[in-house]
């Protein structure tokens, strides 16, 4: 029997009856075989009766648990084709199958609630990427576009079924798949052209991998964002140039006209006028200077750097008004000088802030694989801030407005962010710097560990 076909749970069910009633019916036969009282051919009537009626109770116990199965079984059935209309009825909670039969219930409902909202969701999704303006492109792993939306057809000229099933290299985006996420380009495409925001990920579908390309369009947000750049640009250097010629114009004709009339005390006066315009000529060649440096700021160049004595150098700056917490020793893919100079300009402006009677802490911890930099000062904190980060704007005497800028740049082409904000738990200002552990390779998508330079 183990190697053959085994019974159907009914047989087994109805076989298992039969033989437990096998005693009391054999012993019934027993019985009347030994009663005088009636004939040979009653005792074999009431005998047969009795099997019968065993046969019968049998059939009727196999059923009251075969049919509660089936009707299980169908349900199952239908909840796997995807039908939630089946319920079963006469559900007892103090019987085991009507027990079961309950939580059936509840799982075609869940089920059919699941559903609704999967397709409620669905149908949302759907609507959303065909009514986006940035392009969504979905391939196989051959590459074949197997979903398009309708700013995909439209940068593409074409209508998805036409699209559908054509390969990126067809389709003239094999280049922006190999393109790492993130990346901005100039591309020309049948439906426009300008600069597009790249970005494009792996996902699997039905247990294989695709791939899904967002081409975002930046040309008109970059150009708006350049307009309102030179527009702060030019206002700034505007004010800084009209404030240095207006006293260069004004001393140069009050020296002209002393020149010409030369009184008793002209020389005086042509030594003061001189030396307002030295200074402000100079006041003016640091400004040009400082733009031209925020304007050459060369790429990073990363090795392996210790950060902890780059650390201690510049705190080591200002003596007794830095202190450097514990915090532990890790080295960073950075290039060491232009963070060095972006902790001397905020640890120099965290002491500024903090004043005679101030202290400013350095600190930093890991989470994940990025570290995280913070100066706190003691001092008034932040005022205002619309004008923190916008490039030649200072309020200090003799300052050129490019240090926070300039530190802010710096950081980001590391990968990294700088926030300024005012302290929650105590008085003062906090610089932020959030920096990666690793650094992206050059090939697309990989990343590397630290390696010395």
């Amino acid at each position: 029997m183990s190697r053959g076909k085994r019974p159907r749970l009914q047989a087994r069910l109805l076989a298992a009856v039969l033989f437990t009633a096998l005693p009391l019916w054999l012993a019934a036969g027993l019985l009347l075989w030994h009663w005088q009282a009636g004939s040979p051919a009653l005792r074999a009537v009431l005998f047969a009766l009795l099997g019968l009626a065993a046969l019968t109770g049998a059939l009727a116990v196999r059923r009251m648990i075969v049919q509660p199965l089936q009707a299980l079984a169908n349900m199952l059935e239908a909840l796997r084709e995807g039908d939630y209309s089946l319920r079963g009825r006469n559900c007892d909670p103090d019987d085991a199958l009507g027990e079961v039969m309950i939580e059936v219930n509840a799982l075609s409902r869940t089920l059919h609630q699941q559903r609704i909202e999967a397709i409620e969701a669905g149908t949302l999704l759907r609507k959303v990427i065909a009514e986006i303006d940035v392009a969504v492109f979905a391939f196989d792993a051959e590459t074949r576009l197997r979903l398009v939306n309708r700013a995909g057809e439209t940068l593409l000229g074409g209508r998805g079924a036409e699209l559908a099933g054509r390969t990126a290299g067809e389709l003239g985006l094999d280049a922006l798949l190999a393109t790492p996420s993130g990346r901005i380009v100039a591309q020309v495409f049948p439906g426009g052209a300008g600069r597009w925001e790249i970005r494009h990920r792996a996902f699997r579908e039905g247990g294989r991998p695709h791939e899904l390309l967002v081409i975002a369009e930046l040309s008109r947000a970059l150009r708006e964002e350049e307009r309102q750049a030179w527009q702060r640009l030019v206002r700034v250097i505007g004010h800084e140039l009209n404030s240095s010629l207006a006293p260069i114009i004004s001393m140069s004709g009050t020296l002209r006209t002393l020149i010409d009339r030369q009184p008793d005390d002209w020389r005086d006066d042509a030594h003061a006028g001189l030396a307002i315009i030295h200074d402000r000529a100079a006041a003016l060649g640091r400004f040009m200077n400082a733009y031209a440096r925020l304007a050459r700021l060369p790429p990073p160049r990363r090795r392996a750097t210790a950060f902890v004595p780059l650390v201690r150098r510049v705190v080591a700056l200002h003596g007794a008004a830095v202190t450097l917490a514990e915090s532990p020793e890790l080295t960073l893919p950075i290039d060491g000088d232009q963070i060095e100079q972006v902790l001397i300009n905020l640890i120099r402006n965290a002491v500024e802030a903090a004043g005679a009677d101030g202290h400013v802490v350095v600190h930093w911890h890991l989470a994940g694989e990025r570290c995280h930099i913070a100066i706190e000062d003691d001092g008034p904190g932040l005022a205002a801030t619309e004008n923190l980060w916008v490039p030649f704007f200072t309020t200090k005497p003799g300052g050129t407005g490019i240090g926070l800028v300039l530190s802010r740049e710096i950081v980001e082409n590391h990968g990294g962010t700088l926030l300024l904000e005012n302290r929650i738990a105590a008085r003062g200002c906090v610089a932020r710097i959030d920096l990666p552990m690793t650094v992206e390779d050059s090939s697309p998508g990989r990343i590397s560990n630290l390696t010395d330079g």
